[in-house]
């Protein structure tokens, strides 16, 4: 019995010492929760740690363009600066100091007005010296005429004296030699007024130069002189000397100046239709042409100078402004075939090589290389016409970073 008791004793359940209710149970669950967290926060690690791996890009979608407007975009675009093709340094053609200004910056002039005087006190001198001599020369030639005539008058009456064997032959001889020396006398009268007019007039074109006058109608822009400088044509000599009046500038020969590279000028050419914008102006569209492609380049730029020409005038216009210039396609042919539609992308999207370039387009974590046949590049992108279509979907960003089957980290 008590071997019996002692089994029945280790049966029984110790009320006093059992385990709350659900002990185990709520133990368990814990560990299962806690287990599932390790488990996401693992995963949420590996997730980041991949996604930090690839290289960030943005997204950008090919947009369908119509062959219409395809064909009235531009080719190519370039920046430039407006200059004018005729502009003068008004300068007097003597040095003297100037006692009269009569420009201001901005001011409108035209053609021989009068901008400037000097002083012409030792011109006006010169030029009363001149006309003296001029009168005194002619004084002795009409002197000489007198004294010719009367020469002939002498030497006929003793013609008539030696018929009548009243005087001797020498005195005819010596008649005739007065005579021949008031015929010389004359002719050099004659010169010597000659000489006097050509003095004179040297003296009134000194006189003239003392006066400077517009050379043609335009705008001052730059005055560089005042009342009591000195001004020469020849040299700046002291602190004080100028070598020119002020600026004057057609403003009916402004045109841009651009710098085309040399890998796009094939798409520029004479009379190519263009539009200038300024970028004092952004959204003003100025209609142009392209004048002439300077036939040469700049091999430490590698670029080609292009003359662009406006279609309309206008006061906004001013030299020195900051433009850029769209090169448009020719218009088609009224029986030319339609052009074929592209898709236009950002043009940052593209890594451009003439007429051909490259984009990367999205494949889920990684990128495509493509290379596409480019088109015109517009206001609103770079057209593409072939090697993409209508809702693709390319990388926008660090380009030089991605190459074929890079893995990628879409931003938004």
């Amino acid at each position: 019995m008590d071997e019996k008791s002692a089994l029945l004793h280790q049966l029984r359940i110790d009320r006093g010492t059992a385990p709350a209710a659900g002990g185990d149970g709520g133990s368990w669950r814990k560990w299962l929760i806690a287990g599932v967290i390790v488990l996401l926060l693992i995963g949420a690690g590996l997730w980041l740690g991949l996604r930090s791996g690839g290289v960030p890009v943005h997204v950008a979608t090919a947009q369908a363009l119509s062959s219409g407007a395809a064909a009235a975009g531009s080719l190519l675009d370039a920046s430039g600066y407006v200059v004018a093709r005729r502009q003068a340094t008004v300068s007097a053609k003597i040095t003297g100091k100037v006692v009269e200004l009569l420009i201001e910056e901005g001011s409108h002039v035209d053609d021989g007005q009068v901008v400037a005087r000097l002083d012409d006190t030792n011109t006006r001198a010169e030029l009363g010296q001149a006309r003296a001599q001029l009168e005194s020369n002619r004084a002795t030639l009409a002197e000489v005429k007198v004294n010719l005539a009367n020469a002939g008058r002498d030497l006929l009456r003793k013609k008539g004296l030696v018929a009548e064997s009243l005087i001797s032959v020498s005195d005819i001889d010596t008649a005739q030699t007065a005579l021949d020396s008031y015929k010389a006398q004359l002719f050099t009268a004659e010169r010597n007024i000659d000489t006097a007019r050509a003095a004179v007039e040297v003296s009134q074109r000194n006189e003239d130069d003392t006066v400077v006058r517009a050379p043609f109608a335009g705008v001052i822009t730059v005055k560089a002189a005042q009342p009591g400088e000195i001004v020469s044509p020849f040299t700046a000599g002291g602190g004080f000397t100028r070598t020119g009046i002020g600026t004057v500038v057609d403003m009916d020969s402004l045109e841009v100046e651009v710098d085309v590279n040399e890998n796009f000028i094939n798409r520029v050419h004479p009379d190519q239709i263009a539009r200038v914008r300024l970028n004092a102006y952004p959204d003003w569209e100025i209609p142009a042409y392209v004048i002439a492609v300077i036939p040469t380049a700049d091999r430490a730029k590698a670029t080609v100078k292009v003359r662009i020409g406006f279609k309309q005038k206008d006061p906004r216009i001013l030299p020195e402004m900051g433009a850029r210039v769209a090169f448009l396609s020719d218009a088609p042919a009224a029986d030319a075939p339609a052009a074929k539609s592209g898709v236009s992308v950002p043009a940052e999207a593209v890594q451009a090589n003439g007429d051909t370039g490259v984009v990367f387009l999205i494949r889920g974590d990684q990128v495509e290389r493509r290379a596409v046949k480019l088109g015109a590049a517009t206001s609103a992108g770079q057209t593409v016409l072939s090697g993409l279509n209508a809702g693709d979907k390319i990388a926008l960003g660090d380009l030089g970073k991605l190459s074929d089957g890079t893995a990628i980290r879409i931003e938004p």
